[in-house]
């Protein structure tokens, strides 16, 4: 595995690269300087499972909330930078645990030196993160547009830069809205270098459309054994980037994520409201620290069978419902009372 091969960076608490397990970042869209509303939505995030969080600080208040937010929370905070190097000092002179920026948008040498150095000195890692929207005019025109090829050249371009101003505990990232350019980028990425690497598809767009870009992206680059940290990027609400991320680590068996509910897609045997039924259930157990597989079946005649490797289920008939563990049917009930049963039985579950 690539992944296993990369250098090992500190990101505050939480190891990034090496045999470390993969983590999973955020960002927060609130305003960095209303320090009430940041905190509240990082342990929102946290809640549900983030364990790195970035903040925008394009001010310097923003920077100065910084120790403020920090004291409130359990998760490093990465400072995202662009453009002025002043602000990226301050945040880290406030206490960030990792400052992200783009060196191409900093400005001269002399300004990214000021960056690196007092990186160096704070014990501060840097991420250098490259976007297909921002890539260098003579990058495009070398490569007649928007390539791969050439957002991994401008990437280690940017590696070079502040090696040679000392810096080593360096992640990286290369992201692109276009998922066959991101995963080609990162092949060829994980070839050139044995940094870290933040791995997401940018820009995924809402909900719908941004889960399935994501996931795709993702899921391909991660089971090539590419990838040490991820985040989800969705324009909607911040704590689906989350389970999003949970849930396509656990797809790939890269990480146990509680109970993962299985569930048919209905067909016309289906008796019972199983959308629903789906809907709660995969409410419910989102409480419960177990890691199980839980089914939920429209079908008593298939059901169990269909389901045989669940932990728990339950499948549907005319108006009632079975209850099975690992296969066999040990209850019978009416469909009001499945969703009660199915909790009696997590609350009682011995690992």
């Amino acid at each position: 595995m690539y992944r296993d091969m990369t250098r090992q960076v500190m990101v505050g608490n939480v190891p990034i690269g090496g045999t470390a397990p993969i983590t999973i970042q955020s960002m927060t869209n609130t305003r960095t300087e209303d320090v009430a509303a940041t905190v509240k939505q990082i342990h929102e995030l946290t809640d549900a499972g983030c364990q790195i969080i970035r903040c925008a600080v394009p001010s310097f208040e923003a920077a100065r909330a910084i120790p403020k937010i920090k004291s409130q929370i359990r998760i490093p905070l990465v400072a995202d930078i662009h453009f002025d190097y002043k602000l990226a000092i301050a945040a880290m002179e406030n206490g960030a645990d990792k400052i992200r920026i783009n060196p191409g948008n900093i400005g001269s040498p002399e300004k990214i030196q000021a960056v690196v150095e007092k990186a160096v000195s704070c014990h501060v890692p840097i991420r250098i993160g490259v976007n297909s929207g921002s890539l260098e005019k003579n990058l495009i025109q070398k490569y007649g547009g928007v390539t791969a090829e050439g957002l991994v050249e401008s990437a280690l371009d940017k590696i070079q830069l502040v090696e040679r101003f000392g810096l080593k505990d360096i992640i990286i990232s290369i992201k692109s809205s276009d998922v066959m350019m991101c995963i080609k980028a990162y092949e060829l990425m994980v070839k050139a270098t044995d940094y870290p690497l933040h791995v997401g598809i940018t820009e995924a767009g809402p909900l719908s459309s941004g889960i399935i870009k994501s996931s795709v992206g993702l899921g391909i680059i991660l089971h090539k054994g590419i990838g040490n940290t991820i985040r989800v990027s969705l324009t909607g609400d911040r704590v689906e980037e989350v389970r999003t991320a949970q849930k396509v680590l656990s797809a790939l068996d890269l990480r146990k994520c509680g109970i993962e509910v299985i569930s048919c897609p209905t067909c016309g045997r289906t008796q019972i409201d199983l959308i629903s039924l789906a809907s709660q259930v995969e409410t419910l157990v989102a409480g419960y620290d177990l890691n199980l597989k839980v089914a939920v079946m429209g079908c008593v005649v298939n059901g169990p069978g269909e389901a045989r490797e669940a932990d728990l289920g339950i499948a549907g008939g005319r108006g009632e419902g079975l209850l099975f563990k690992k296969g066999r049917i040990i209850r019978k009930m009416p469909e009001s009372q499945l969703l009660g049963a199915l909790k009696d039985e997590l609350d009682h579950w011995k690992q």
